[in-house]
């Protein structure tokens, strides 16, 4: 089998992953400056600086690009989210803290990043779809970091560690669209404070009930 050719050190692998990611970049900058009813596959490819064939090599289609760019700003917030809460040294309400911030200010010091997260995530049965199975993803994420920190050892999976992650993030995806509407006239430090409240209050609450629960049990 013939050796793949490379330009410029690259391997042809290596200059379709950047052709895809300067599609990624080329999308995300017309749904933040133009908005989403501005995104076409000639659009994107001027902004990128490349031939329409290169378009179809990666994608079969616009919401196969949101997809894909949802994808990427959630890979993201996973690496930001976890790096402040595994870094972030003192009380589990730093923690929570270290870790809200990172995530909210991802999607919030980036404007284009806010629009494809609350507008563009949403837009078509794809989308939404995906982004549901999105906040199970961080519900889980919350979930285990959780778990870890506080030690909690309970039969798996456990229902309410499921409800608690779930209405967590849930809430916190709606709270924060809100907020960037304009509909909830807070800071945003305000915003984060309020919502490490709220993290911490359940997450304490459910670590204190478990422990009186496995207490009550071994007696």
């Amino acid at each position: 089998m013939a050796a793949q050719r490379t330009y410029g050190g690259l391997s042809a692998e290596e200059r379709r992953a950047q052709r895809r990611a300067a599609l990624l970049d080329a999308a995300l900058e017309i749904i933040g400056t133009q908005g989403l009813d501005k995104l076409t596959v000639s659009g994107m490819c001027t902004q990128a600086g490349l031939n329409e064939r290169y378009y179809y090599e990666s994608f079969g289609s616009r919401d196969d690009v949101l997809t894909a760019l949802v994808d990427s700003i959630a890979e993201e917030l996973v690496l930001a989210i976890t790096t402040a809460a595994h870094t972030a040294t003192g009380d589990s309400r730093a923690k929570a803290h270290a870790a809200i911030t990172a995530g909210i200010h991802l999607l919030t010091d980036d404007p284009r990043k806010t629009e494809v997260t609350m507008v563009a995530a949403m837009a078509t049965p794809q989308l939404r779809a995906r982004t549901t199975e999105t906040i199970r993803v961080f519900a889980r994420l919350v979930a285990s970091e959780g778990i870890e920190y506080y030690g909690v050892t309970t039969p798996a999976p456990d229902p309410v560690i499921d409800f608690r992650a779930t209405y967590l993030v849930g809430g916190l995806v709606q709270t924060l669209t809100s907020w960037v509407r304009g509909d909830l006239p807070i800071s945003r430090d305000t915003l984060i404070d309020y919502t490490t409240d709220v993290f911490v209050l359940l997450g304490e609450d459910f670590a204190h009930r478990t422990e009186a629960r496995y207490t009550a049990e071994e007696q």
